[in-house]
């Protein structure tokens, strides 16, 4: 098998590992029992559009590490590598521990990650950062997502 095919497979296996570790906190009870706005998306949407985001990181981290190398492209493979945990982490802290609050702050600093991933892959390899702004776009929806539920569900003082 090829150094390119086992690369490929390997961004994949990374990429849906932390899918796996997300997927271990979905909507709840809890969940289905808050406050959420009209343009809340329906649930059955969280998983096609998730596993094509999913796809497209793996493909756009294998575009960088064939073209440079994991040495060659340390820094942003490393935050590729951290956007992945962080986008886990958010799943964990709104849906696993119900903290709309903690949520909300690890997906602002998740976002600036994620933002910082994209410049510097398309520094290397325009196409690459391309690929991840749809990703980019869903993440800044579900901050402002994020932000909208914990504010229809603070409760008065």
């Amino acid at each position: 098998m090829s150094r390119d095919i086992l690369g490929a497979i390997g961004w994949l296996l990374l990429v849906f590992l932390a899918a796996w570790v997300g997927s271990r906190f979905l909507p709840d009870d809890w969940y289905r029992g808050i406050n959420k706005p009209a343009w809340n998306p329906p649930n059955w949407l969280f998983a096609p559009v998730w596993t094509i985001l999913y796809l497209l990181m793996a493909l756009s981290a294998w575009l960088v590490w064939r073209q440079f190398g994991f040495l060659g492209a340390i820094l942003p493979l490393t935050l590729f590598i951290l956007q992945l945990v962080m986008n886990s982490g958010w799943t964990w802290l709104f849906f696993g521990r119900h903290r709309l609050d903690l949520a909300l702050v690890e997906i602002l600093a998740f976002w600036v990650v994620l933002f910082a991933t994209i410049v510097s892959f398309w520094s290397r390899l325009p196409a690459a950062g391309a690929i991840l702004l749809p990703y980019l776009l869903w993440v800044g929806f579900a901050t402002f997502l994020n932000f909208t539920i914990w504010k229809m569900n603070q409760r008065p003082a």
